[in-house]
């Protein structure tokens, strides 16, 4: 369990997090939800300690994180898998290269066990014959599969995915959701994801918090949010038409 309490954060003289709290469960897809710009990637940044929050604090399963000892934090870092925007794989190296990483800089593996563990991951995604790809030959879902390989590589505890679908066509986006919902579930992870799909919040939605300029406006959970009687949460879930005409027919079969 994750849990950040009161986070206040400006950028010259700009407030961009603005008293934000709230609880990330384990074992579950957390959702950080809004539109671009609300806060949603610093507020990630601000819980894996690469910004440092103005005011306030973050606490891993109870243990304080935010300027707590340095051998404290780095503890703690051991345990956070990361899947980037990008993927953000190293160009230069192979798919088996690219998982093993971490556990070359954060274990004392002997070769033979991390190899034995870069390829449980590689299998566990599905991709258990890309060993000796470069990424140049992956597709954007396969790059997608091999960062949460290496994420999940030195046995994490905590998952964080920065918009995990982006630039990905639906169905393999819907793809990507499942895997990191069954990882979630099969490890018993603390799993926060930041997104604006709607697709991602109707898939694995278990808990959302939804920002808006900064604040948290509403949380819940993919059951609740198409009956969220805030206007900006509204606003943001029904500005595509598919959604509207979905609103439409689930009223009309309430009747």
């Amino acid at each position: 369990m994750i849990e950040i309490h009161n986070i206040h954060k400006s950028f010259d003289g700009k407030k961009v997090l603005d008293g934000i709290s709230g609880v990330f469960e384990t074992g579950k897809t957390n959702l950080l939800l809004g539109a671009s710009g609300t806060g949603k990637s610093v507020l990630l940044k601000c819980i894996v300690g690469l910004v440092k929050p103005d005011i306030g604090s973050v606490t891993f399963d109870g243990t304080y994180f935010t300027n707590n000892k340095l051998d404290i934090r780095q503890e703690i870092r051991r345990k956070i898998g990361m899947l980037f925007q990008g993927s953000a794989l190293f160009d230069s190296m192979t798919v088996e290269e690219n998982v093993e990483f971490p556990l070359k800089m954060l274990s004392h593996m002997p070769k033979s066990e991390r190899m034995d563990r870069v390829n449980f991951c590689l299998q566990r995604v599905g991709l258990e014959n890309a060993n000796k790809k470069m990424p140049s030959e992956l597709s954007g879902g396969m790059k997608k599969r091999v960062g949460i390989a290496r994420a999940i590589a030195p046995n994490c505890t905590y998952l964080f995915c920065d918009e995990p679908n982006s630039g990905l066509d639906p169905l393999t986006a819907l793809k990507i959701d499942a895997l990191i919902a069954e990882i979630t579930e099969e490890y018993n992870i603390t799993t926060i994801v930041v997104t604006h799909d709607m697709n991602s919040v109707i898939e694995i939605g278990e808990k959302i918090m939804f920002l808006y300029e900064g604040k948290k406006i509403w949380e819940g959970s993919r059951d609740n949010i198409l009956d969220a009687e805030v206007p900006e949460l509204k606003e943001f879930i029904f500005a595509n038409r598919l959604m509207r005409d979905a609103k439409k027919v689930e009223k009309g079969a309430a009747k």
